[in-house]
């Protein structure tokens, strides 16, 4: 693959993330493997938009421009890879900071034709510094992070996780772009699992794809001190659960919970043993990582169930569109360059 080959889009919506938005840009210039440009996509935010374009006018690669779709991270990178002109897109998120391999390894997975997707490894920052001794490594995919549980290497998966992850372009034109209305849209409830529905209908549209990750992509993603504690914890497993139901609803659950079968069954009750294991021998935090997987699990299959409950009322909640149908997104010179 040229190393002219990748855009890096990073989709953006508070003035709060400032100094992160500046970090994931420079981590992204600073790649070993030259990305062909990075496209910052601000989410319905006229002064942060107005704020950045002045940042990089005169930043040579890096491009600012507006979402053409409505609010809402889906519609934020369909109009990133509506704008984009590599073969392959890459997605960052605006808090996190790539290692500076990262595109590399992402470049070799593609090697092979067949690979249509690899995503790479997420380590958490936490802002008091460390892990809260109660927070099970099992659950950290509610922080955005890569989960215990996961296998190690570069192998084969159902879905790759959407705040570090490529996908060839083609991958778009066969599948659609993220559908709207399943991930976050800037309510409260932190809403997901948009990746994971469009890597399932990718699979649906090209039986021969091969969707990779690859642990050596690393990025490092900030954990604001909020989110160390259960009450989001507890937030974010319950949306998990209503975000699942949708998906199962769309591409049924055999598909919409393959993963999630082998995660509830295997992962978490070995977690849950190495936490009471813990606890007996007085390590610091075991029964509480113990009880926050029980709690996570329940929480999580009760906005499952509801979630379930209201699909079947009212249908399937979003829509997919074709990104070359994506309107509003500027040329070259609408844009910072």
């Amino acid at each position: 693959m040229s190393t002219q080959d990748i855009s890096v889009v990073i989709c953006v919506y508070t003035e709060d993330r400032w100094e992160d938005i500046l970090a994931a840009v420079s981590s992204v210039r600073e790649q070993s493997l030259r990305a062909l440009e990075t496209l910052l996509v601000v989410d319905h935010n006229t002064v942060l938009l107005e704020r950045l374009t002045r940042e990089y006018k005169e930043t040579e690669g890096v491009r600012v421009l507006a979402n053409a779709g409505p609010r809402g991270l889906s519609a934020g990178r369909n109009t990133g890879i509506a704008a984009s002109r590599g073969s392959v897109i890459a997605f960052l998120d605006d808090d996190a900071v790539a290692e500076r391999d990262w595109l590399r390894h992402f470049a070799e997975g593609y090697a092979d034709p067949r690979v249509m997707a690899v995503g790479g490894r997420t380590v958490p920052i936490w802002a008091s510094g460390r892990r809260p001794a109660w927070f099970p490594e099992e659950f950290d995919w509610v922080v955005g992070c890569t989960y215990k549980g996961l296998p190690p290497g570069r192998v084969r998966v159902r879905n790759v996780l959407g705040g570090n992850a490529s996908f060839r372009r083609t991958a778009f034109d066969a599948a659609g772009g993220f559908a709207t209305g399943i991930g976050r849209d800037g309510d409260k409830r932190p809403l997901g699992c948009e990746e994971t529905e469009l890597c399932i209908r990718l699979s649906r549209a090209r039986p021969d794809a091969i969707l990779l990750i690859d642990d050596r992509a690393v990025i490092h993603h900030r954990v604001p001190e909020a989110r160390e504690h259960f009450g989001y914890f507890r937030t974010r497993a319950y949306a998990e659960g209503l975000s699942k139901a949708l998906v199962a609803r769309s591409v049924g659950a055999g598909r919409g919970l393959e993963s999630e079968r082998r995660y509830t069954t295997r992962v978490l009750p070995a977690g849950v043993l190495r936490g009471l294991r813990d606890a007996a021998l007085a390590r610091p935090g075991g029964a509480g990582r113990a009880g926050a997987i029980v709690a996570g699990v329940l929480t999580a299959a009760g906005g499952y169930v509801l979630g379930s409950l209201r699909a079947r009322r009212s249908g399937t909640a979003f829509s997919v569109v074709s990104v070359a149908a994506v309107e509003g997104v500027p040329d070259d010179e609408g844009a910072a360059a």
